[in-house]
């Protein structure tokens, strides 16, 4: 397994995540009844709410207030520059037209960088009462108990999950790659949010998991724990993650749904 050499005590991280995503996830919960949008991102549906700024204001000041040399990289807020080597890296509410809507599929995820690798990771899941956690090295956690994915299953008995765009074009593309992978595996699904399906796939809810535009914000708390337990994250070609291309699953089972993907354009908008 990678060992980080650094002053920066991973586990010290990892527990501090796990403290202010808590308390996050429960401000976040008790103000989802009622919760209007505030503004829009990329696109008319792609929204914010009042809920996801004050959210990652709390975790900005938590988090600060423990480590006030470190950097902070949040989805709402733009960055917070810092000198100590950490980077914070937030998503206050991942899975934001689930919230607005009332469903529990949403999540507090706060990933620790050292030198630009993820060693710590939290990502609470409120309504679903749960909090995953992870460490570099150290496995990954699921209250407190130890995760392992379930093995590798085939291409063609794999529940896949996956995510669409809030650009109209983005999305007539993710459809016509839909409709090629559709046929080669068990059955496909659509939660709303990457950290509740990258974590779930720790726990067996999918087999596999691809999605195009997603940001750092959202895979990196949430790769970490999948990564730790057992599962390969990565793009298309076997590259990193990025924002053309996420995929999700065990090894071998990566590669098959890589090789599925690569003809089809899924790191593209058509």
């Amino acid at each position: 397994m990678t060992t980080i050499q650094s002053p920066h005590d991973p586990e010290k991280l990892r527990d501090l995540a796990v403290a202010v995503a808590a308390e996050a996830g429960e401000l976040a919960a008790k103000g989802q009844e009622g919760i209007t949008v505030l503004d829009t991102k990329s696109s008319p549906t792609d929204v914010v709410t009042e809920m996801d700024r004050a959210t990652e204001d709390l975790i900005r000041e938590r988090l600060l207030a423990a480590r006030p040399h470190d950097a902070i990289l949040g989805e709402e807020g733009g960055g917070v520059e810092g000198t100590s080597g950490v980077r914070w890296v937030v998503d206050p509410i991942d899975g934001t037209v689930n919230y607005l809507y009332g469903s529990p599929d949403w999540g507090v995820a706060i990933g620790a960088e050292v030198d630009g690798v993820v060693v710590a990771a939290a990502v609470h899941l409120p309504v679903h009462g749960q909090m995953f956690d992870a460490v570099l090295g150290g496995g990954s956690r699921l209250d407190g108990r130890t995760l392992r994915a379930p093995d590798r299953v085939p291409l063609d008995r794999a529940l896949v999950a996956t995510g669409f765009g809030y650009l109209p074009e983005r999305r007539l593309q993710q459809a016509r790659v839909l409709t090629g992978v559709v046929q080669h595996i068990r059955d496909i699904r659509r939660g709303g949010s990457a950290a509740v399906d990258i974590t779930g796939m720790a726990t067996g809810r999918y087999n596999a998991y691809y999605e195009r535009g997603l940001h750092i914000w959202d895979w990196a708390a949430p790769g970490l724990v999948a990564s730790e337990a057992g599962l390969r994250v990565g793009g298309l070609y076997g590259g990193p993650p990025s924002n053309d291309l996420v995929i999700v699953a065990r090894p071998g089972l990566y590669e098959e749904l890589d090789a599925l993907l690569a003809p089809l354009g899924a790191d593209t908008d058509g």
